[in-house]
């Protein structure tokens, strides 16, 4: 399992496998910003996916409540298939900890690494599991908020889980203006990057740029900043390539649904998941 950067791990010397309350940590299985992912197991011998803040933020009130705040909506909304299990969340010798399932996956950044075969094989059926994982989301009354390939965990047969709801907030009747941009610019939404009202709908933009990546196996908007991301988000008359003239492979009925979710205008992207998804199973006869 993995799901934040794969390369996260070569920066320092993984630590050794230790006990942690009732749990033992068996292996790292990764290291982003703000935790760590190991597998871990209790003494009836079970395995368990344990994310754990890193010991240096243990005082870092935002950082924590952060990861908590993410706890206790992946505790609403797990009862899925295509979102990660959880089981618990706490406090273990004063850090933060979430338990969840452990599935044998990789993220979608490192199949794209990779150039793994699978994505070829079953780009049909994760084109769906993402979008109705996120019609989940929604339907529960939440947005993510940080949709993107590093977030979505996809095991060896293609079933696909969505992960890290740290940034993940209730869904507002209309648009609202965020007090902070937490966020991956490449992923996020021109009003985001603008730092206008915005709503569930970012999502549905994240999750276009995540499926133009996933057939073309390249980013809609490239850019090494917010500002030029933006740019190229609202002006598309010169460098912006379909995803059909990248990959004529891909059929104009599933174009489309992807291309309008990527409206730089969130009136004229799909007004719910449940919408975009419905278009894309009719294209790909599901």
């Amino acid at each position: 399992m993995v799901w934040d950067d794969p390369g996260e791990l070569s920066v320092e010397a993984a630590p050794k496998p230790h006990a942690f309350g009732r749990f033992y940590l068996q292996e790292l299985i990764n290291r982003g910003g703000m935790a760590e992912i190991w597998v871990a197991t209790d003494s009836a011998g079970s395995t368990f996916a344990l994310r754990k803040l890193h010991d240096k933020l243990r005082l870092n009130f935002l950082a924590k409540r952060r990861f908590f705040r993410g706890c206790e909506i992946l505790s609403k909304i797990h009862t899925h298939e295509c979102v990660i299990h959880y089981y618990e969340h706490g406090k273990i010798g004063g850090i933060p900890y979430c338990l969840m399932e452990y599935v044998e996956s990789s993220n979608l950044k490192q199949l794209f690494a990779n150039n793994d075969p699978l994505l070829q094989e079953h780009v049909g059926n994760i084109l769906i599991d993402m979008a109705t994982g996120l019609e989940h989301v929604h339907d529960s009354g939440f947005m993510h908020l940080d949709f993107k390939p590093e977030n979505v965990l996809v095991t060896r047969n293609a079933n696909v889980r969505l992960v890290d709801f740290d940034l993940a907030r209730p869904k507002p009747e209309k648009p609202e203006k965020a007090s902070k941009n937490p966020g991956t610019p490449a992923y996020m939404a021109p009003e985001q990057l603008m730092r206008q009202p915005y709503d569930h709908r970012v999502d549905i933009f994240a999750y276009g740029v995540t499926a133009y990546e996933l057939l073309t196996g390249q980013k809609p908007f490239p850019g090494e900043t917010p500002d030029e991301i933006l740019r190229r988000q609202l002006d598309r008359t010169t460098d912006f390539a379909t995803p059909r003239q990248l990959n004529e492979a891909i059929p104009a009925n599933v174009e489309k649904p992807i291309l309008k979710a990527l409206e730089r205008d969130p009136d004229k992207r799909h007004p719910i998941m449940s919408v975009l998804l419905h278009e894309l199973k009719s294209a790909l006869y599901v």
